[in-house]
């Protein structure tokens, strides 16, 4: 399995550093190039230049039972371009300077950018002091040793796959994949109680306004799913607050809110026992279909490019064409969504995903389910009728 031809493998490697300081579906990306960069260099440790969430996820405890490519973490010191959208300040000079002593004391013999373009990034990689750095390169960022072109849209595995075969690592795999553990599994039992009927998981949040849905269509599926006999759940985190709650009120069934009780492990155990979620395009989305649960994900087309999964038996990725802000008409396309205040922004932030149809979703939803129901997907996709639309969806069939 190939994407490109591989460099060389770089001999005598006992240490990797990889930056990937970022947030989860950004780390779920990554994973396959991971994979492929352990396959390559078995003998050598490989550590994650990531965030906080990062050490808490992967430290060594969890790591016995949730086994992955990843040895250990060194948490990496916000910074522009580095950690970027964190509720952290930017750390200072003085505690940069102390994480790169701590990093050149590493003696790592290779350094591998999977940050972005590398304005900010691929000087950070030139200071660990490597003997070969690797990475992505936009055309306003300096070179590393070996790089190769940044270009936006392009589907995330597969460009950090590529930055893997600068290094001579060739896939492995080209889906990402996060076990579960038995303790995350046990958490979600704690928390939710056992699965009693087909689970269906909504999370209507995502950091940027943009890519969100609207709650009152993420209601009407909620309320249609629960008419079809599943347990509907709706998930979130404390900035997910206000838009879990406006899913909670415009839905007009009973539905289970979840917010803020689980750990990242213990939503991993809630998806892998769940029948299918449905979500705008962030880190849960990403982090279902790693752990192998039915996705029906709501993407603007920009996205969809980049983040979609390639593979369609578990997953529906539902696309809004929209290019220019419904507010001023800027268009987007060219340079996806600039970030709020970038030199690109207009600065609305109303929703780009708004015509993407409740009918839709609904269809989505009952055919993977039916087909996973049948099949052992998992404890929580059994029991769906095999009818996909039933009488009772006559009223939200039409809406848009």
């Amino acid at each position: 399995m190939m994407l490109s031809d591989p460099q060389d493998l770089v001999p005598d490697v006992r240490r990797i550093a990889v930056l990937r300081a970022n947030a989860l579906g950004d780390f779920i990306f990554a994973v396959p190039a991971l994979t492929a960069l352990r396959a390559a260099y078995p003998q050598a440790e490989l550590v994650l230049l990531g965030a906080p969430w990062h050490a808490r996820w992967l430290n060594p405890r969890a790591a016995a039972e949730r086994p992955g490519s990843v040895d250990r973490v060194l948490v990496v010191p916000a910074a522009d371009g580095i950690r970027a959208g964190e509720p952290a300040e930017p750390a200072g000079p003085a505690a940069m300077a102390e994480f790169l002593a701590a990093a050149r004391r590493e003696r790592f013999d290779l350094a591998v950018q999977l940050h972005g373009g590398g304005r900010n990034s691929n000087p950070l990689i030139a200071q660990l002091g490597a003997r070969v750095t690797a990475g992505l390169r936009a055309v306003d960022a300096p070179a590393l040793d070996r790089w190769v072109r940044y270009v936006y849209y392009q589907p995330e595995v597969f460009r950090y796959l590529e930055v893997a075969a600068l290094l001579g690592a060739e896939p492995v795999t080209l889906l990402p994949h996060v076990p579960v553990t038995s303790a995350d599994r046990a958490e979600a039992d704690r928390v939710l109680g056992p699965v009693r009927q087909p689970r269906a998981v909504l999370h209507p949040g995502a950091s940027d306004p943009r890519r969100r849905w609207p709650a009152e269509r993420f209601a009407a599926v909620a309320d249609a799913l629960t008419d079809r006999g599943f347990e509907v759940l709706v998930t979130g985190t404390g900035p997910e607050r206000e838009v879990v709650e406006q899913v909670a009120a415009a839905a007009a069934r009973p539905l289970r809110v979840v917010l803020d009780e689980l750990s990242l492990g213990g939503l991993a155990g809630l998806l892998a026992g769940s029948a299918v979620l449905v979500a705008n395009d962030t880190g849960p989305l990403h982090l279902a279909a790693a752990v192998g649960t039915a996705t029906v994900g709501v993407y603007w087309i920009g996205n969809l490019l980049n983040g979609a999964p390639p593979v369609r038996g578990r997953h529906r990725p539902l696309a809004a064409f929209t290019i220019h802000c419904p507010v001023c008409g800027q268009d987007v396309s060219t340079v996806g969504f600039p970030a709020r205040g970038g030199a690109d922004s207009c600065g609305h932030r109303e929703s780009f995903v708004i015509d993407v149809p409740v009918a839709e979703v609904l269809e989505a939803v009952l055919e993977l389910t039916c087909s996973t129901g049948t099949s052992g997907g998992g404890p929580g996709t059994g029991g769906v009728q095999p009818d996909l639309i039933g009488e009772q969806f006559a009223d939200v069939i039409g809406q848009r």
